[in-house]
C-alpha cells in the first residue's frame, strides 16, 4: 500500500469557550496535494496540528496509513500514547512551521542532521550525506556551515523543509509556511513545496495563496468556523465555489 492516507473522523477541538474544530471528517489520499484555505480562525492550523498530535483532540481521531495518530484502542476508549510513542510517529509526519523553528546554536547542516540520528538513529556519516543532497535541492548547499541567524526568513524556511524531509516522512505537513516572510521571499519557499509535488509523498498546506493553491494543489479545502465548507479540485473550489461561504471569501481575497 501507497504511504501517506490521512483519515480525520469527527474530530473536535475546544479552547475555552471558542470551537475551534466541530465535526471535521476529512480523507487525504497517498501522494495527494492538499491545500487548505480559510479566513483566519477557522480551524485550518488546528486541524493540521491534530494530524500529528501536536494538538489534543476532544473528540474524534485521526489516523496515518491506518494507525491512530497520538492514541491506541483499548476496546471501546481511545487512551494516549505516551510521548516517546507519539515522537515515534512524528518521524512519519513532518511539520513545516510559520516561525522555522530551527536550533540557533546549530549550523544549517547540523539542523538537518539532528533528527535523522537522534530520533531514526541513523549514522552520523550517512545523515550528513543525505543531508547535503537535501540542502542542495532547496538551493542551500553553500549555506551548510552557517547558522540559522545568517539566513533571510526565506532561507531559513528552506532550511526547515530540508530538516523535516530528512526524516523521509510519508506525510509532510506546512501550516502556512509563507506567512512570516517578506513578499518578495516568499516565491523562493513556494518554488521548493512546489518541486515537492508530485514525488509521492503527501503535502497538506495551509495557505493564504490562492494562486500557489489554484496551481499545486490537487484539492483544495475551505474551512470556516470549525468544520469544512466545501473541498474538491482547484478549478471548482476557486472558480467555481458552490457554497456561499466559499464565494464570499474568494471575493474578499482575490
Amino acid at each position: 500500500m501507497s504511504k501517506g492516507l490521512i483519515e480525520v473522523h469527527g474530530v473536535h477541538k475546544t479552547f475555552g469557550t471558542v470551537e475551534a474544530l466541530r465535526g471535521v471528517d476529512l480523507t487525504i489520499r497517498p501522494g495527494e496535494v492538499v491545500a487548505i484555505v480559510g479566513p483566519s480562525g477557522s480551524g485550518k492550523s488546528t486541524l493540521l496540528r491534530a494530524v500529528n498530535h501536536l494538538e489534543k483532540v476532544d473528540r474524534g481521531f485521526v489516523a496515518v496509513d491506518g494507525e491512530l495518530v497520538g492514541y491506541a484502542r483499548r476496546g471501546d476508549v481511545l487512551r494516549e500514547l505516551p510521548e516517546k510513542e507519539v515522537l515515534r510517529q512524528r518521524t512519519r509526519i513532518g511539520f513545516v512551521f510559520q516561525n522555522f523553528n530551527l536550533f540557533p546554536h546549530l549550523t544549517v547542516l547540523e539542523n538537518v542532521t539532528e533528527a535523522p540520528v537522534a530520533a531514526l538513529g541513523r549514522a552520523p556519516l550517512e545523515a550528513e550525506a543525505e543531508a547535503r543532497e537535501l540542502l542542495d535541492r532547496v538551493g542551500l548547499a553553500d549555506k551548510a556551515g552557517v547558522r540559522p541567524r545568517q539566513l533571510s526568513g526565506g532561507q531559513q524556511q528552506r532550511v526547515a523543509i530540508a530538516r523535516a524531509l530528512a526524516l523521509r516522512p510519508s506525510v509532510l505537513l506546512f501550516d502556512e509556511p509563507t506567512s512570516a516572510l517578506d513578499p518578495e521571499l516568499v516565491g523562493e519557499v513556494l518554488r521548493v513545496i512546489k518541486d515537492l509535488a508530485g514525488t509521492g509523498t503527501t503535502l497538506v498546506v495551509v495557505t493564504h495563496e490562492i494562486a500557489f493553491a489554484r496551481e499545486v494543489a490537487d484539492t483544495v479545502v475551505f474551512m470556516d468556523r470549525g468544520v469544512v465548507v466545501e473541498q474538491g479540485p482547484p478549478a471548482r473550489v476557486l472558480e467555481a465555489p458552490e457554497n456561499p461561504r466559499t464565494r464570499a471569501f474568494l471575493e474578499k481575497v482575490l
